[in-house]
C-alpha cells in the first residue's frame, strides 16, 4: 500500500464494520428463529368463504362416517389407496387433491389419510367444508 500523498485519493473500503454488523444480525436471527416456529393459540372466526373453482379432472377423496374411502365416487381400501394414487398421479399428472371428511370421523384418521396422500408425492391437499347454515 502506498502512503497518502497530498492530492491523491485512496479508494479502499473498510469491511470490518460491515462484517461486525453482519455477525450481529446473524446472531439475532439465530436466536429469534426457533421462537418463530412455535405457534400461538388462536380462536378462529367462522366466516363465509368464496368457493374455489374446480375442474372436471380434480381428484376428490371422501371419508365417510364408517371410515370408508372413495376417490371420485369409487370405493377403495385404505391399504390400496397409496398405490392407486401413485397410478393416478402418473397417468393424469395430478398435483392436488380435495379431501372431504365427515365431521364424525376422528381427526387422527383424517391425519393418517393426509399422511398417506403426501407419501405419494401429492403435497397440495385442500380440505372441503360446507358454508355455515344461516337459518339456525
Amino acid at each position: 500500500m502506498q502512503a497518502n500523498k497530498p492530492g491523491k485519493l485512496v479508494a479502499e473500503i473498510n469491511v470490518t464494520p460491515l462484517v461486525d454488523v453482519m455477525l450481529v444480525l446473524l446472531i439475532i436471527f439465530m436466536v429469534s428463529a426457533p421462537m418463530m416456529k412455535e405457534g400461538m393459540k388462536v380462536d378462529l372466526p367462522s366466516v363465509e368463504a368464496r368457493a374455489l373453482e374446480t375442474q372436471s379432472q380434480d381428484l376428490v377423496i371422501s371419508i365417510n362416517k364408517d371410515k370408508t374411502l372413495d376417490i371420485n365416487g369409487s370405493a377403495i381400501d385404505f391399504d390400496r389407496m397409496g398405490v392407486i394414487l401413485e397410478q393416478i398421479k402418473e397417468q393424469r399428472g395430478v398435483e392436488s387433491v380435495f379431501l372431504q371428511a365427515d365431521q364424525a370421523v376422528s381427526y387422527g384418521y383424517v391425519a393418517q389419510v393426509m399422511s398417506l396422500i403426501r407419501t405419494t408425492g401429492i403435497t397440495k391437499i385442500g380440505l372441503v367444508t360446507q358454508p355455515p347454515d344461516h337459518n339456525k
